[in-house]
C-alpha cells in the first residue's frame, strides 16, 4: 500500500507492506538507522520516535497507521553537524557508554522538552523508565536530561 509520511520535515511517498513495523520502514527503506531496534515488543524503548510530537516506540507501529502523520527520529536533533542542546549534555555528562540506547533517550527527552515544566529526579526517573540501558547506572543519563529540561549546571563528576 502506498503511504505518505512528514519524516524529520521530508514528505515521503512509499509503497510499504502493510506488516512493516515503522522501525523497520525508517531504517530499511529511508536509511534512518539512528532509530535502534532491540527487543521488538515495545519493552526496550530503544526505538523511540516522536510521532506527531509524542514519544511513541515504533516497533509497535505499523507503518501503515502513520500514514498522513509526521514523525521526528534521532538524525532530526542535530542541526549542521552540531550537537544540540540536549545532546551536547549528553556528551558532557557522559551519558552514554556503547550508545545503543541512547536515541530512545534522547527522543523521549525531547518531547519532556517540549511539553515543558520543571521535573523532579525521581519523575525524571520515572518518565525515562520506558528506555532500558544495559551499560550504565542510569544517573549520568537522568542528569544530562535534568541539565536539559532544568537548566540545571551540575555536572556528574567526571574521571
Amino acid at each position: 500500500m502506498e503511504i505518505t509520511v512528514t519524516v524529520n520535515g521530508t514528505v515521503h511517498t512509499e509503497q510499504v507492506s502493510p506488516r512493516v513495523h515503522v522501525a523497520d520502514f525508517l531504517r530499511n527503506e529511508l536509511g534512518l538507522t539512528g532509530t535502534h531496534v532491540g527487543c521488538e515488543q515495545g519493552v526496550c524503548g530503544m526505538c523511540t520516535v516522536l510521532f506527531d510530537g509524542q514519544a511513541v516506540k515504533s516497533c509497535l507501529l505499523l507503518a501503515p497507521q502513520i500514514d498522513g502523520h509526521e514523525l521526528e527520529t534521532v538524525e532530526s536533533l542535530a542541526a549542521d553537524d552540531r550537537l544540540n542542546p540536549l545532546q551536547q549534555a549528553f556528551k558532557d555528562e557522559h551519558a552514554l557508554q556503547c550508545g545503543f540506547c541512547t536515541p530512545g533517550f534522547l527522543m523521549t527527552a525531547t518531547a519532556l522538552a517540549r511539553a515543558g515544566g520543571r521535573l523532579s529526579r525521581e519523575e525524571l526517573r520515572e518518565e525515562l523508565a520506558g528506555v532500558l540501558c544495559r551499560c550504565t547506572g542510569y544517573e549520568n543519563i537522568v542528569t544530562a536530561v535534568e541539565r536539559h529540561l532544568n537548566g540545571s549546571t551540575r555536572t556528574a563528576p567526571h574521571d
